[in-house]
């Protein structure tokens, strides 16, 4: 395994059920699998590539605290979304499945050819899905 790749994130949600809902369709969406790896009753999906190995797990919170991403912690996560056709896929699914969508997708200067898009969870953690040219190309 490649030295500094994210092994694992952890979540913690406000509603387990809820999320679970949430994070089945979106993960799936993006290749991740329900794992029952996980030690306890954590719910986790698992994306492996090659080698590579992510896992993502929800854990519910024990004090309601509304997630705000301009405080220290987490701001978003970003995925890779194997084009733009993917990346407006995704967001399709996040519309059927009443999802809040931050932004739709477009394109942003970023990098060349950057193009994403922005929902949020139902605890308001922002989500990207983006498609970069540079990395379908084998670039970096």
């Amino acid at each position: 395994m490649q030295r500094g790749f994210i092994n694992h994130l952890d979540l913690t949600v406000s509603d387990l059920s809820v999320s679970v809902r949430f994070y089945d369709a979106f993960l799936a969406h993006l290749g991740f699998v329900r794992s029952e790896e996980y030690a306890g009753e954590v719910p986790s999906w698992t994306l492996r590539s090659g080698a590579a190995i992510v896992s993502i797990g929800l854990h519910q919170a024990k004090r309601s605290t509304p997630h705000d991403r301009h405080a220290p912690g987490l701001n978003h996560l970003a995925f890779h979304g194997s084009s733009r056709e993917d990346v407006d896929a995704v967001h399709a699914l996040a519309v059927a499945i009443g999802a809040s969508v931050l932004d739709p997708p477009a394109e942003y200067d970023y990098t060349p050819g950057y193009y994403a898009f922005f929902v949020a969870d139902p605890d308001g953690l922002k989500m990207e899905v983006v498609h970069e040219p540079r990395f379908a190309a084998g670039g970096l």
